[in-house]
């Protein structure tokens, strides 16, 4: 196999790493084109990937003749368009999460893909962590019994001081910490159980203070900025028009119940609990990304640990992850679209995730219960669904 390659957001946060991973996975790729807004860094990677074309126009790649695979890593609200023409164009695709702006174009976007038969992968790269992994294969095993709750506590703190970025903008960000850390955190737990949530009913809020205005920055700068000038007193300010906190209750058709809490406020730090418990009839488990615990519990005792996994998700996940799975697909091997998580992440998946994030939103205006249902009916355009 060998893929020609075209990035959209080459040259962003996740875009450098990704696109360094494919230089390291030797024939199995090349990057042939690149679009980025900023023309220094575009150059840059130009240089780096040794790409035939360089353009800030998106559909310049799609419409590329050697580019097989695009990556879509734009916002969240720019990847309906490109998506759509890769569908056209037979193009196959990673899209970054979330896969688009709401529900409704998660969905119609997986249509497209899915009727154009090309592969497509959604970098839910939590998935690949072993001790996940390993959860899931102490559920499947029954080895608590059957599971009756569920805690799942992603807390990624950003400098107090952190510039304004494309995620705090509403008009680009489906639903800011919801759909950015929310989106992996309940993918990891659909995974896990095998099983869609039912219902949610949550809180969100925007907690930290109006963030400095220093122009067109990523994540990166974003948050080396903010550490470089924890006190400054930046003159111009904006205030987050997305969510950085969120609490959540969820319920599953089996019984199970759960609660979330997703967070970018700087005052919610890391590592003071474990990320996520599962709780059976017959034992609890617990997962620590920070010191690779798994603990486990039978009895009134307290938990003890059960295994310690110094492994983490694979260094190189084009290599190691990417294109074997479009291997797979181009050997007729296409990921089990039975939406019982086999295979790899795909565009369903990312449909699946983005009803979630759409009924925590609503949940979150309405101040009540919201079934993932009439989400899911409305962005197939069989019912309406307002967010409001």
């Amino acid at each position: 196999m060998h893929v020609g390659v075209g990035v959209l957001g080459a040259t962003g946060y996740i875009g450098a790493p990704y696109r360094n991973e494919i230089r390291q996975s030797g024939d199995a790729a090349r990057i042939v084109a690149l679009c980025a807004r900023r023309q220094d860094r575009l150059r840059e990677a130009a240089s780096q990937d040794g790409a035939a074309l360089v353009t800030d126009q998106w559909q310049d790649v799609v419409e590329h003749p050697d580019v097989d695979l695009v990556l879509v890593l734009t916002p969240d609200a720019l990847h309906f368009e490109p998506i759509m023409a890769c569908a056209t164009r037979q193009k196959h695709v990673v899209c970054e999460k979330p896969v688009g702006i709401d529900a409704r174009q998660a969905s119609t976007m997986w249509q497209a893909i899915r009727q154009a038969g090309v592969f497509h992968f959604v970098p839910y790269w939590t998935r690949y962590h072993p001790l996940f992994l390993r959860a899931r294969q102490f559920v499947d095993e029954g080895r608590l019994g059957v599971v009756q709750g569920v805690v799942y506590r992603w807390h990624n703190p950003r400098p107090r001081n952190m510039p304004y970025t494309w995620r705090d903008d509403a008009q680009l960000s489906a639903a800011g910490s919801i759909a950015d850390v929310g989106s992996h955190a309940y993918d990891t737990i659909r995974f896990i159980l095998r099983e869609q949530a039912h219902s949610v009913v949550a809180h969100s809020d925007t907690v930290m203070p109006p963030k400095p205005d220093v122009g067109d920055v990523d994540l990166g700068e974003a948050i080396a900025w903010g550490e470089q000038h924890a006190t400054d007193d930046a003159d111009a300010r904006r205030g987050g028009g997305t969510p950085d906190f969120c609490q959540l209750l969820l319920r599953f058709p089996s019984g199970i119940r759960g609660c979330m809490i997703l967070s970018h406020a700087s005052d919610y730090r890391k590592g003071f609990a474990p990320e996520l418990e599962l709780h059976g009839t017959d034992a609890s488990l617990s997962i620590d990304r920070f010191s690779g615990e798994l603990r486990f519990s039978d009895s009134p005792e307290p938990a003890r640990v059960a295994e310690t996994i110094s492994e983490d998700i694979p260094k190189n996940r084009f290599g190691s992850v990417v294109f074997p799975a479009l291997s797979q697909h181009l050997a007729g091997n296409a990921s089990d679209d039975s939406d019982m998580q086999e295979g790899w992440p795909d565009m369903q998946d990312g449909w699946r995730v983005q009803v979630f994030v759409d009924a925590v939103v609503a949940s979150a205006r309405q101040r009540q219960w919201i079934e993932l249902s009439r989400v899911e009916a409305a962005s197939a355009g069989d019912a309406q669904f307002e967010q409001d």
